[in-house]
């Protein structure tokens, strides 16, 4: 897609849509600041999502929970820096859009103006996180929804664990799916599910399902970025396929660094003024 001046247009909820209606496979993945925000837009993909697993990455939280609005608006900001093609999607926390309607248009509306985002993602499809859609959208904010593991639910859902495994439960998933396309979400991603019951939802619904350890037939995938790079190299559930290694990069890289630093050998002559 271009402008015809050499420069790349922005994509669009609309060229989102297209894409899938096209049965073309959506890429998304994660961003926490500008560097990786450049790196993945420059990289072609369709778009980025600051999700509020940044606080188990990078702030070392054990869970989403304690993640809050200041640090969601503060990396979403920092990544909109580097991001200039893609779509940007940002995470709203926990109890940022549950209490009610108008305390999430509060909320998200933050995270649009001062993040920079193209739209926001609500966890779940209670009744008060479908009131807070509604809202959200009438006001002219973009919503992706959220179903099957929902982190910000670890607690009650007992970890992080495949849902909807029993007819009942791959049920309730469809229901879910179509209830938040009829309260204006643009898109869902669908986390930890059996393929099949994936494969239901994404024929249930006509907006894109972005999957991620809910097989192949979703509309697109996302992945966190530092599991696909292999930079939480701590992190190994099934659904992950690391295409680099780059842990074992920056020890090395880091070893050496400081081998040359003990000998000597840096700085050299090569690299002082």
């Amino acid at each position: 897609m271009s402008t015809g001046t050499g420069e790349t247009a922005r994509m669009t909820l609309r060229d989102f849509q297209e894409r899938k209606d096209r049965g073309e496979k959506l890429v998304v993945v994660t961003a926490y600041d500008s560097l990786f925000g450049r790196l993945v837009d420059e990289s072609g993909v369709d778009a980025v999502l600051v999700g509020d697993s940044v606080g188990n990455l990078l702030a070392g939280y054990d869970s989403t929970l304690p993640v809050t609005l200041e640090q969601m608006v503060y990396h979403a900001r920092a990544t909109r820096a580097g991001v200039k093609r893609a779509l940007l999607f940002v995470d709203m926390p926990f109890l940022t859009y549950q209490v009610s309607p108008q305390r999430a248009l509060l909320n998200c509306g933050r995270v649009m103006a001062e993040g920079g985002a193209d739209g926001v993602k609500l966890e779940g499809a209670s009744d008060s996180v479908l009131a807070a859609v509604r809202a959200v959208v009438d006001a002219g904010i973009p919503v992706m929804g959220h179903l099957g593991f929902t982190p910000q639910s670890v607690n009650t859902l007992g970890g992080a664990r495949v849902q909807a495994r029993d007819a009942a439960g791959a049920k309730k998933i469809v229901d879910d799916a179509k209830r938040l396309e009829d309260a204006g979400a643009f898109s869902i991603v669908l986390e930890l599910l059996p393929a099949k019951v994936a494969a239901r939802v994404t024929e249930a619904v006509r907006i894109p399902t972005i999957g991620i350890g809910a097989g192949a037939a979703c509309s697109g995938q996302v992945l966190v970025l530092h599991d696909l790079l292999g930079l939480n190299d701590g992190f190994n559930p099934k659904f992950l396929k690391r295409y680099a290694t780059l842990a074992d990069d920056v020890r090395s890289a880091v070893r050496a660094f400081g081998e040359d630093v003990r000998g000597g050998r840096y700085p050299d002559d090569d690299h002082s003024f």
